[in-house]
């Protein structure tokens, strides 16, 4: 990018171009202003000389202060740009998952459900039931984790591509798209680290009115299976689970660090990994290319709405494409288990079981409950980028 520097001579504006580094060509600058005292005014050489001299000297003082204060601005810029898109992430998750968490919820059961127990029919006829058995904020259970946590992780995924793709693109125009997607499998793999354990909490959460359901359907158990739930238990054991207390995230994070450790909120580690690498690999490069198509011109940013329809469709097929990925994760977290249910020995086991005894078409369950969910998170994302709601926080702060 080059920039335009300007002095008035003569009563006439002109303009020299500096390049990126501001080095400045003085005998090109002087054989200029040489040239034009000479034909505009011919004054003499002596006098055509000091007001050379005098030019000269004023030029080159103004632009080392140009250089100056664009050196300090742009030291400035990237100082508060990894800040910036944390505020932008964050902001973005908390917006998103307010708006389209009881359809998280909904996803989370329908992945639980096995065959032969189905509760619910579809996504309306589980929200419809789980309004009426357990009220507005039903819809709601697991939130409060999700809103705490998902700051940090949108915040990290989204900073952690810009990161990856920065570097993969120096020294070249452009990045190709193995170099985008390997920018995006680097933010999957940083966002585990948050994703984990919040999604561990989360459907701990979101499943229990499933499991109080079950225990209420006394059509599909045996006597002997029902009386067997009614036993409350705050076990995490594999196996049937008992009717559910009210559990908060706290209680149950202290249970599985009580008995299990570090490793207990890490369950499902490798299934996670497996969903969100592929999602921001397939999510990051393609979101970059639709983008790409609203742009008006190569040095004009597309507008917010395309923006945002980008971060739709890249976020929707994404979601789509990992769905047995989320499947598979969602089962091997689930800690309480109905009755009848299996437990699952990793992540092949798992999807061997799942294979088995519920066919191919198990591994997409809730995938239209995941794409409506991705969708307007990574849209609204793109757009809190987009109006730059970090930036305008950070002008505002009194240590910026």
């Amino acid at each position: 990018m080059n920039g335009n520097f300007h002095y008035l001579a003569f009563g006439k504006l002109h303009d020299y171009e500096a390049d990126d580094t501001f080095k400045y060509n003085e005998r090109r600058v002087q054989r200029k202003i040489s040239s034009h005292i000479y034909f505009r005014t011919r004054l003499s050489c002596s006098s055509a000389l000091d007001l050379l001299t005098t030019t000269i000297s004023h030029k080159i003082s103004q632009l080392r202060s140009t250089s100056a204060i664009y050196l300090k601005y742009t030291m400035t810029k990237q100082q508060i740009s990894l800040p910036a898109k944390l505020i932008n992430g964050g902001i973005a998750g908390i917006v998103g998952v307010t708006c389209v968490f009881p359809i998280d919820l909904v996803k989370t059961r329908l992945q639980n459900q096995r065959q032969g127990q189905q509760i619910y029919k579809n996504m309306m006829d589980c929200l419809v039931k789980t309004v009426r058995s357990e009220g507005y904020f039903g819809m709601y259970r697991g939130a409060a984790v999700n809103l705490t946590l998902v700051t940090p992780e949108k915040a990290i995924k989204l900073a952690a591509n810009d990161f990856f793709r920065q570097h993969l693109s120096k020294n070249e125009k452009g990045l190709t798209v193995l170099k985008e997607m390997l920018a995006g499998c680097g933010a999957g793999m940083c966002q585990v680290v948050i994703t984990t354990p919040m999604e561990m909490l989360k459907i701990q959460l979101q499943d229990a009115g499933r499991l109080a359901a079950q225990q209420i359907k006394p059509a599909s158990m045996s006597p002997t299976k029902l009386a067997a739930t009614r036993v409350l238990s705050r076990s995490y054991n594999a196996g049937p689970s008992t009717a559910t207390s009210a559990l908060s995230a706290t209680q149950i994070a202290r249970e599985l660090l009580r008995t299990q450790g570090i490793p207990g909120l890490y369950k499902g580690l490798w299934a996670t990994l497996m969903r969100d690498v592929p999602f921001s690999m397939v999510y990051f490069p393609l979101f970059a290319h639709l983008n790409q198509l609203g742009q008006p011109s190569r040095d004009e940013s597309a507008p917010f709405y395309w923006a945002f329809f980008s971060g739709c469709l890249a976020g929707s097929t994404a979601a789509v494409a990992v769905n047995p990925c989320d499947v598979v994760k969602t089962r091997l977290q689930s800690l309480n288990k109905g009755a009848s249910e299996e437990s699952y020995n990793g992540v092949i086991d798992c999807v061997s079981k799942i294979m088995r005894k519920e066919g191919p078409s198990a591994f997409l369950k809730g995938a239209g409950c995941r794409a409506l969910v991705i969708a307007p998170l990574f849209g609204i994302a793109q757009v809190m980028y987009f109006i730059g709601i970090g930036e305008f926080i950070l002008d505002l702060s009194p240590f910026n």
